[in-house]
């Protein structure tokens, strides 16, 4: 049973109104005159009272509902007494390891520790725990037992079931048998949250809360969801089928013989094609008959949903998935193929004696729900306890707005599909101006540039398909990809006008783009690609190519450059008719599944042929539960079928110098990767492109004091966690931080020609100086 998002009862605190932060101490919660909380929220994050952040948003909404919402944030997790600061919750903990995966967070893709937290004040590092939903689920438990625990955010859902993990190396079980939760909460949850909050609140038992769309839970192996209306008290209509049964070749069977006139020949299909002799004859008496119905496809395709919405699917084991790449790949493909809300089964997965149950994934909220969401009385700043420290997370979206959810797009290293779901959800137009106008005469700092209008993409608000009833029954796991569908309606136009409204608002000089953007779907839109460039580009726009090489694109599921090159030419054609100089900064993924040296190299001279000398790049890291992750550990493609001896093998890069060589074919230009590439050429017979002229990848010569930090050294530390001075930083790391090496041991003297002047001879020990495209020195976000 689905409920709109605001259709329950208030609970009976909503007298007392509305705190203006949620409270963090015992003396905020006396301020605001309560005895106890109802929910106390367990973050991995430094609270941040905006809709950007998970544990504000589900906090504001549940304060709306009536609760009373406490919020302990970063706490000590080497022992329970942290979790006791606030007492104990009368209904339940509500667990999350904050915006990001506490694993992603804190680890590089080449697993190394990172050296700060944009999610802390300050930026410190170190202030959660590695996964850090199941550590806290567990202190809650510890702190008091017998309180219910249910656990969100990110880390869970991409957690659910059975999943690789990347930093161990292991396929890891679901997040809930290890965590002990009673409860997770997975994708958008506050449809979940509120129907299971507003259960408990009635007095209704956490372990019989089965029936919530989004939720998982842990059961017996036999158990089924009760459906006493089947006919049978305490009985059940509920189906099981496994897995394997629906994704691998049918059998072939043989045409039902229309002249057989015994059952037996019509059963065996066709077999027989006459009645033998001395066969005795059906008797006319002994056959029952009934009246035929004929049913309108209306019913009948209600029937089929009736008994859909009560099939579950038996994924392979634990034990199973572990140990059978075939089959971890082959459960991941049902997973996905399993994520459409309008037509999706409960999934049920063994681990050990018991079974993950998962319910269907939420349905998504409404326009009207999306803007109650976020008109909630948010005070916009982070929680008074840390002063004047800053939050690199909150500094970057302070003046942002996000204007939609979820992405149709389906890229395969992406998790966002997994968490937000493919159908968007957008707010109103209005609700969007709302928080514009709050954002200029509330936040502190305002200069009348609003930074983004935006979401997981720049430009798929208020997309959808054309036909509901399509989109209920659609089975793709992209819009997008290998083309764009028919039935995707890819109009720009709302998304115009908001732009023109939001930048005549009294007070707001400049409303930036910031988000990445899907170039594929833009060049659909000629006029918006043309109010995009003239208005909303701050001097540089990011798109993410990701690749150039058909291969790896294929495995990503994204475009062709020739979505890119219209792009570009649009792009630079609406620049030049307002007289502005515009650069692209593209993205692209170095050691992605179905990437072979050749790709990287090929893409590698696309960058040099168009000038690109690229600072962010970034190596694939395999996040739990992705589609490329799959790819990853079995070097099997689940785009396609994988049971029946006909998968698809994926080639996948694992070893360290392997991806280091990926990575340093996207910075072709930085000296320190130079050695490593002159040897892989020569292994790859491509010896005609080392050379000192500007037809050659890479120069014969090595600067002094150049080559010899491998590729990836973290920078040296001093005890205090803070860099050394004079320390030289490498191009590994956070993506982001990466920094271009030219002044580590040049010649303090040496000639920096002019773009387009003839490269410094060789002879004189420095590398000829390549024309810099604008953007080699810019810093920003990557996807």
């Amino acid at each position: 049973m689905t409920h709109a998002l605001f259709s329950h009862r208030k609970h009976w605190a909503a007298r007392l109104g509305t705190a203006p932060f949620l409270p963090m101490t015992r003396a905020e919660m006396t301020a605001l005159g309560w005895d106890a909380c109802d929910i106390i929220l367990i973050t991995g994050d430094a609270y941040i009272d905006h809709p950007s952040f998970g544990m504000a948003l589900v906090g504001r909404l549940l304060e709306a509902q009536g609760y009373r919402v406490g919020i302990i944030s970063q706490p000590d997790w080497h022992s329970a007494d942290a979790f006791r600061a606030l007492g104990q919750p009368t209904l339940y903990f509500g667990v999350t390891a904050g915006n990001m995966d506490s694993m992603v967070n804190r680890y590089t893709s080449e697993r190394k520790t990172r050296s700060d937290d944009a999610y802390t004040a300050n930026a410190e590092p170190n202030k959660r725990p590695d996964r850090a939903v199941t550590v806290y689920a567990q202190r809650c438990r510890e702190a008091f037992p017998g309180t219910p625990v249910i656990i969100g955010s990110i880390e869970a859902s991409l957690r659910r079931i059975a999943h690789y993990d990347y930093w161990s190396d292991t396929v890891r079980r679901s997040v809930l048998p290890d965590s002990k939760a009673d409860l997770l909460i997975f994708g958008n949850a506050e449809r979940a949250l509120l129907d299971v909050t507003h259960r408990l609140a009635r007095g209704e038992k956490i372990g019989e809360i089965r029936d919530v769309r989004g939720t998982g839970f842990m059961v017996a192996r036999d158990w089924i969801p009760p459906t006493p209306e089947a006919g049978v008290e305490g009985g059940s209509s509920w189906i099981e089928v496994l897995s394997t049964e629906l994704d691998t070749p049918g059998a072939i069977d043989a045409h039902v013989d229309p002249y057989a006139m015994t059952p037996d020949a019509q059963a065996a299909g066709g077999a027989a094609a006459a009645v033998p002799e001395g066969t005795d004859t059906i008797k006319a008496d002994t056959i029952k008959t009934a009246p035929i119905r004929i049913m309108s496809k209306t019913e009948r395709m209600a029937a089929r949903q009736d008994v859909r919405a009560r099939t579950v699917i038996r994924l392979p084991d634990y034990d199973q998935v572990k140990n059978n790449p075939s089959l971890y790949a082959h459960a991941s493909r049902v997973f996905h193929l399993e994520s459409n809300p309008g037509n999706a089964r409960a999934l049920r997965q063994a681990h050990g004696e018991r079974d993950v149950w998962l319910n269907p994934p939420p349905i998504p909220l409404s326009t009207p729900e999306m803007d109650a969401v976020y008109d909630l009385p948010y005070a916009r700043a982070p929680h008074p306890s840390y002063g004047d420290a800053k939050i690199p997370a909150w500094e970057m979206i302070r003046f942002s707005v996000n204007i939609m959810r979820g992405c149709f797009g389906g890229c395969t290293f992406c998790s966002i599909t997994e968490h937000e779901g493919r159908i968007i959800q957008s707010r109103s137009e209005d609700s969007v101006i709302r928080e514009i106008e709050a954002i200029r005469d509330k936040t502190p700092g305002f200069t009348g540039v609003i930074s983004d209008l935006g979401g997981p993409t720049a430009n798929m608000y208020r997309m959808a398909c054309k036909s509901e009833k399509i989109e209920k029954a659609c089975r793709r796991l992209s819009c997008v990809f290998p083309d764009i569908c028919d039935n995707l309606n890819t109009d720009h136009t709302p998304l115009i006008h908001m732009y023109r409204r939001a930048r005549a608002l009294p007070g707001v000089k400049k409303i930036l783009i910031s988000s990445g953007l899907r170039y594929d779907l833009a060049v659909r839109s000629p006029e918006y690609v043309k109010e995009l460039v003239q208005h909303h580009v701050g001097g540089y726009l990011k798109i993410a190519p990701e690749h150039t090489e058909s291969g790896p694109l294929s495995k990503m599921m994204k475009p062709g450059m020739g979505a890119y090159d219209r792009f570009k030419d649009m792009f630079e054609a609406a620049s030049r008719a307002v007289g502005k100089k515009q650069y692209l900064i593209p993205y692209f993924i170095a050691a992605h599944p179905g990437t072979t040296d050749e790709d990287m190299l090929n893409l590698a001279i696309w960058l040099k042929k168009n000038d690109f000398r690229l600072d962010q790049v970034q190596t694939f890291l395999p996040t739990p539960m992705a589609l490329a992750t799959t790819m990853y550990h079995t070097e099997k493609n689940p785009l396609k079928k994988v049971l029946g001896g006909k998968a698809e093998t994926v080639s996948v890069v694992k070893q360290g110098r392997t991806r280091r060589l990926h990575k340093a074919f996207l910075r072709y230009h930085d000296a320190e990767n130079w050695p490593l590439l002159r040897e892989a050429l020569k292994e790859m017979g491509r010896d005609d492109l080392i050379g000192n002229s500007k037809k050659h990848l890479i120069p014969l010569f090595q600067p002094a004091g150049t080559g010899r930090q491998p590729e990836g050294t973290r920078t040296p530390r001093a005890e205090d966690g803070r860099a050394k001075p004079g320390a030289a930083r490498t191009g590994a790391g956070k993506p982001g931080s990466a920094k271009p090496h030219a002044a580590k041991s040049a010649p303090a003297k040496s000639a920096q020609p002019k773009p387009g002047g003839k490269p410094a001879p060789a002879d004189r020990g420095r590398p000829p100086q390549v024309p810099k495209h604008p953007l080699s020195q810019r810093g920003g976000k990557s996807r």
